[in-house]
């Protein structure tokens, strides 16, 4: 569907990214940022105000209200990516019961339930996304280090509520957790979204441009694989195969990878680790110390296990390091 403000001289076109969908938009330059919010509301059903545009940028910085689009200088058929949550949402999440165990989107697949990770069929899509798949490194690889591999939503960062600053939705010690695992970890973020996407949200983290640690390189949805579970049907994975095809140094033993949901790492569920999902930023940025304990746990391993598949992570709460 196509969306068109009144004004018609100017025309820019936007391509409006929210919640998973893509819309056409199309405004004119002497509108104004509120003209668009107005515009995107009647698209969306998501209020200005709660419109959060992320990559929406005027000399670096985000633009008021009143700010003219043609100032923006925008590229035609710009993507223009926006959080926010619909009213009727809002509602129904604080009405929900409080009583109520927590309720997590994950298949929650037990090893011995489905071992998949050597079956030919898996094996050669990996094979195909070492070959294909290109890794643009922003930075070198160090000698002797371990690997630390990222998920994003739910991870790092509450995607799903709305909030002014990324500072808001950031999940607490998140600089603190990044900094203390650079000195044993390269560090690498593996996100089921696109790669606009995992730019911009390290952007607006401020991960990518913070000088105390540094991020080896992204990995998007286009190198994971596809694998069919009985119970479960088809589900996409991140296989840890890829990284290590393409660098050697990294292996079973010392990679770890966190992720909210499980079956991400199917294809090397002794290398995983289910992080505790951040959601609702606002009620829990100030009691949320998963990462600030997890770093600890990289800690140990980095300086205790040699083989850190030989651990069992779900257990990470409990572990006490054998000393060297």
């Amino acid at each position: 569907m196509k969306f068109v403000l009144s004004k018609m001289s100017g025309i820019i076109k936007i391509i409006l990214k929210w919640n998973g969908k893509e819309f056409d938009v199309e405004t004119a330059e002497d509108d104004t940022v509120l003209n668009l919010k107005k515009l995107i509301e009647n698209v969306t059903g998501v209020k200005c105000e709660r419109q959060k545009l992320l990559n929406l940028k005027y000399k670096g910085k985000t633009p008021d209200d009143d700010c003219n689009l043609g100032q923006l200088k925008l590229k035609p058929n710009f993507k223009l990516m926006m959080m926010g949550s619909l009213e009727e949402d809002i509602v129904e999440a604080n009405t929900a019961p409080t009583n109520l165990p927590e309720v997590v989107n994950d298949l929650d697949i037990e090893e011995e339930e489905v071992a998949i990770e050597n079956q030919d069929v898996y094996l050669a899509k990996v094979e195909k996304r070492i070959k294909e798949y290109k890794i643009n490194l922003l930075n070198d690889l160090r000698p002797n280090k371990k690997l630390l591999v990222l998920d994003i939503d739910y991870t790092l960062f509450d995607h799903r509520s709305t909030a002014q600053t990324g500072a808001e939705l950031m999940r607490p010690y998140l600089h603190e957790f990044l900094m203390s695992s650079y000195e044993y970890y390269d560090i690498v973020i593996w996100s089921a979204t696109g790669m606009k996407w995992i730019e911009e949200k390290m952007k607006l983290l401020g991960v990518s441009s913070n000088p105390n640690y540094k991020i080896a390189f992204y990995l998007d949805s286009l190198a994971m694989i596809s694998v069919h579970i009985p119970k479960y049907g088809v589900v996409d994975v991140k296989p840890l195969g890829v990284i290590w095809g393409k660098f050697p140094q990294f292996t079973s033993k010392n990679t770890i990878m966190f992720d909210d949901i499980r079956r991400n790492f199917i294809m090397n569920p002794k290398n995983g680790l289910r992080i505790k999902p951040f959601r609702e930023a606002h009620l829990n940025r100030g009691k949320d110390k998963e990462l600030l304990n997890l770093a600890k746990y990289l800690k140990d391993l980095a300086e205790n296990c040699p083989d850190f598949a030989s651990v069992n992570h779900r257990h990470w709460e409990k572990y006490k390091p054998k000393h060297r």
